[in-house]
């Protein structure tokens, strides 16, 4: 059995464009030709795409670090360099892909065949032929390419299952996934059986099917990330019903209303919209001689506690069944794809809103100053940040004309005068990055 891995943490940086050329017509009978050096290609993207195979993100324990390629530079007689292929990489269904440093959601990928460009390929540099004006007809300067944007991301597996099986350790989830679908999940008398989630198809009499998923016991904090928390829980966000099931006989001499209250708890401080999710309380373990005596009372205290604390919600049913003998559970599957249809057609009417989550990630605009101005201990200024490296790294200083319009660029941005204000004088040694120049007033 393949072990459930359902978060990873990955690097991306897309392909860098290509480096613009200087050139020049050098043919016979055309001395003067004018400049001719092309543009570079642009870097490859990096895309994740879904695909139903998959079923985990363990391919991402392995394999943490994806890079696209660059461009081609661009080449002599005005010739553009080739743009680089973009890079694919697979993920499963129910991935959520996260800003790792700041937790924005990029996108949620469900639907098979669906794509998300995490991280875009930089532009490819101009060559000298973009540049030739009235003025200044053959000149010397050209771009390097645009650097790849480069991200950090979170991703996270949210099961797609069509109905979720949530309870405490050892009420019998694994049994009835077992009992109603062909999945083989480990079961044994001990908490904790359960600790990835397992998944089923379910055919109901009537010839309907849908996925069951058993996931892993709760315990109380479970909200707070205690015991398996978290990874339990985002997998209840995808179920379109929740099967709550309850040990009706009493195990550990445990109370089943407090077990559900506790439960009930962990999944509203988690999120209270799950309280709105439609619910199926499942009393397991109905063969129980102790079961008949708890169920009566079991059905009056559920009656009044949600007439006490959710009134403006609709009392769940309750289902009486015993996953070891198998009664009950042909009805109880019934109603549960009775459920799942009537929410499928609720969110159709809704536009989908409940399942199309995706947020259309764009690189955060220029909030913060272009630049930072630091000082060494040797005296030496530096200057850094995104928008100033970024402008380094476009510079092609190999020409003369190419590092006086860096100079200018710099001149504009107001790197002159905050140097000044920071006390540089004529001859100073100012850095970018690994490149030194001399501070000129």
């Amino acid at each position: 059995m393949s072990t459930f891995f359902d978060y990873a943490k990955i690097w991306v940086k897309a392909g860098k464009g290509g480096d613009g050329m200087v050139a020049f017509l050098r043919e016979k009978y055309r001395p003067d030709g004018g400049p001719a050096g092309g543009d570079g290609g642009r870097g490859g993207d990096i895309i994740f795409k879904v695909d139903e195979g998959l079923r985990t993100l363990m391919d991402f324990r392995y394999n943490r670090h994806f890079k696209a390629k660059p461009g081609d530079n661009g080449m002599s007689k005005g010739m553009y360099g080739r743009g680089a292929q973009d890079m694919y990489v697979s993920v499963p269904p129910g991935t959520v892909v996260k800003n790792f440093d700041t937790g924005q959601i990029i996108g949620d990928l469900v639907e098979n065949g669906e794509e998300l460009v995490v991280a875009h390929g930089g532009r490819g540099g101009r060559g000298n032929m973009k540049f030739a004006t009235h003025n200044n007809p053959a000149p010397e300067v050209a771009e390097n390419g645009e650097p790849g944007e480069e991200i950090t991301l979170q991703l996270e597996l949210k099961l797609i299952a069509d109905a979720g099986l949530v309870g405490f350790p050892s009420v019998g989830k694994s049994t009835i996934l077992s009992v109603v679908t062909a999945a083989t999940p480990k079961i044994a008398d001990y908490h904790f059986t359960t600790i990835t989630p397992n998944l089923g198809v379910v055919n109901t009499r009537s010839n309907e099917s849908f996925v069951l998923a058993d996931l892993p016991g709760l315990i109380e904090g479970a909200a707070d990330g205690i015991g398996l928390g978290f990874q339990f829980l985002r997998h209840v966000e995808r179920t379109k019903v929740i099967l709550h099931v309850i040990d009706m006989g009493g195990f550990e001499n445990r109370d089943p209303f407090d077990d559900y209250v506790a439960i009930n708890k962990e999944l509203k401080n988690y999120d209270d919209h799950l309280m709105e999710r439609p619910t199926i309380i499942v009393a397991n373990k109905m063969d129980i001689p102790e079961a008949e005596l708890y169920i009566e009372e079991f059905k009056e205290k559920i009656a009044a506690y949600f007439a006490e604390n959710f009134p403006e919600l609709e009392v769940p049913e309750i289902f009486p069944i015993s996953a070891y003998t198998k009664e009950g559970l042909d009805p109880l599957m019934d109603r549960t794809a009775d459920l799942i249809r009537q929410e499928e057609e609720r969110i159709a009417e809704e536009g989908n809103k409940a399942t199309d989550e995706q947020v259309v990630y764009e690189m955060p605009q220029d909030e913060e100053p272009p630049f930072y101005v630091g000082r060494e201990s040797d005296g030496t200024f530096y200057l850094y940040g995104e928008k100033i490296e970024k402008m380094f790294k476009m510079a092609n200083l190999d020409y003369d004309e190419s590092a006086l319009r860096f100079a200018r660029q710099l001149k504009n941005l107001g790197v002159d005068k905050a140097l000044l204000e920071r006390g540089a004088q004529q001859g100073d040694i100012i850095r970018i990055e690994d490149y030194e120049f001399e501070f000129q007033e």
